[in-house]
């Protein structure tokens, strides 16, 4: 590393990271920068919430499974890396809602749970009448006229009633934040649906308009569909590999956390764990709110980032031989209702919907346990985990056999919540640490999005702003 270069530290070994110190990295040997890049990661693996166990013949996720491929970024970084013929696409099948012990069809149509063709939204069994009728309320009121944040709750209650929300919306919604639908910011996270009210007034009929008409399939189960989701042939992990393999030599530090940042003159100090203190000309810190609030607050900053939560959640990947498992519906998975009296909160048959991740002969069924409010058995030991979710299982589909193994993948406070009012308490953190470490950026899930694309977005953006203030 060059004495007269300017030093960058990236903290933070997740997919945010790593994006950051890629596309910095190419930066500089592209147009000749005098940079060096550092990036610190406090435990012995890159990847951060990417982990993938590949294990006789099964490709297992621990964390993210995917990203949605009209997200380009995920999809461009895998072009950048060279590993873009290692991508596959999902198989796409029918879907259900777990309400009581029934699967309910989600309704052909519903975009994200608001239905764009009535006729099977009147058809499926989700909904009683009343319901139903409440529902088809969207179609006459007026805008709700608010300009304040509100909760994603209050917002499609008002457009559609309770039960709509609770068997329908929030079981699809939720599931990406594992959170509350009453507490989480509609602006926040889908902030698309209060532009389509304003501007359409019936959140159906605006739906119906915008979402882009389908090419006509083939009817029947097994006929081919595009999906929309990405994954690698060999498990996402293969991404965090290649960019560990191409970050240039010497520029990661493993098992080596920031213990205390300070400031001198208008270079920033890190104080590693490893009594080593580096002087950075720029930093970005990609780690988790918790581990950035703790750091600046000796400073008095950052104390806004304590109103967001965080939610414990946990996988359970479940492997079978085929025969043991006797399935009496198509498709790829289900989502449970809050109504419903089970501890598992969604199922991917993995198998199905991924096949390239399980051998000939067998089934691969991933559960998902844990959300705001509901957090206790992510703290049971595995094999506690595995009875209870097999007997969740059992209600649903006939299993003849104890798994052949089982992976239990806990991710503590791995959720970031985007409660209300989170972005002004985010552009209120940002304005305060700007003034007194102007060359420190945010970035990562718990800011900006959670999805990989938008993390990897967010790792660009910081990564551009940190090259434009310091060239």
């Amino acid at each position: 590393m060059g004495e007269l270069n300017k030093k960058v530290v990236i903290v933070g070994g997740g997919i945010t990271g790593l994006a950051a110190a890629f596309y910095m990295q190419k930066e500089a040997r592209e147009k000749g920068l005098p940079l060096d890049v550092l990036l610190v990661e406090a435990t012995n693996r890159l990847g951060g919430k990417i982990q993938t166990i590949r294990r006789s013949g099964f490709i297992i996720e621990r964390g993210p499974d995917s990203f949605l491929i009209r997200k380009k970024s995920f999809g461009i970084l895998a072009e950048d890396l060279g590993i873009e013929k290692e991508l596959v696409r999902n198989s796409t099948g029918q879907a259900y809602i777990l309400l009581n012990k029934t699967l309910h069809p989600i309704p052909p149509g519903s975009v994200m749970g608001i239905p764009t063709q009535l006729g099977p939204f009147v058809t499926s069994g989700l909904f009683t009448l009343g319901g139903k009728l409440r529902a088809a309320g969207d179609l006459f009121l007026p805008r709700s006229g608010i300009k304040e944040d509100q909760s994603l709750g209050v917002f499609f209650r008002r457009r559609f009633g309770s039960e709509v929300v609770e068997n329908l919306i929030e079981p699809l919604l939720s599931g990406i934040y594992a959170g509350d639908l009453d507490k989480l910011s509609l602006n926040s996270t889908f902030p698309q649906f209060k532009e389509v009210e304003e501007e359409n007034r019936s959140l159906i009929l605006g739906m119906k308009k915008t979402t882009p008409k389908k090419v006509p399939q083939k009817e029947g189960y097994g006929a081919k569909r595009e999906g929309v989701f990405h994954t690698f042939r060999n498990g996402l992990e293969t991404v965090v590999e290649a960019l560990e393999e191409q970050l240039e030599k010497n520029s990661v530090m493993k098992n080596v956390r920031v213990n205390q940042i300070d400031k001198a003159g208008e270079k920033t100090v890190l104080t590693l764990n490893n009594g080593q203190t580096i002087e950075a000309d720029a930093v970005i810190m990609t780690t988790a709110h918790e581990v950035v609030r703790k750091l600046f607050k000796p400073h008095g900053l950052l104390t806004e980032l304590q109103d967001m939560p965080s939610t414990t959640v946990a996988t359970v990947a479940m492997a079978f031989p085929e025969e043991s498992i006797v399935q009496d519906r198509e498709g790829t998975g289900f989502l449970v209702s809050r109504n419903s009296d089970y501890a598992i909160t969604a199922c991917t048959w993995t198998n199905r919907k991924w096949p390239t991740t399980t051998p000939d002969g067998k089934v691969l069924i991933r559960s998902y346990v844990g959300r705001s409010g509901d957090e206790s058995i992510v703290s049971l030991s595995d094999s506690d985990i595995e009875q209870i979710v097999l007997t969740d299982l059992r209600k649903v589909m006939e299993i003849k056999e104890d798994p052949e193994f089982t992976i239990v993948s806990r991710w503590k406070e791995g959720m970031p919540q985007y409660v209300v009012g989170h972005r002004e308490r985010l552009e209120a953190a940002r304005v305060e640490i700007a003034k007194q470490f102007p060359n420190v950026k945010l970035a990562g899930a718990s800011y900006e999005g959670v999805g990989l694309p938008d993390c990897i977005n967010q790792g660009k953006a910081a990564m551009e702003e940190v090259l434009e203030a310091l060239f």
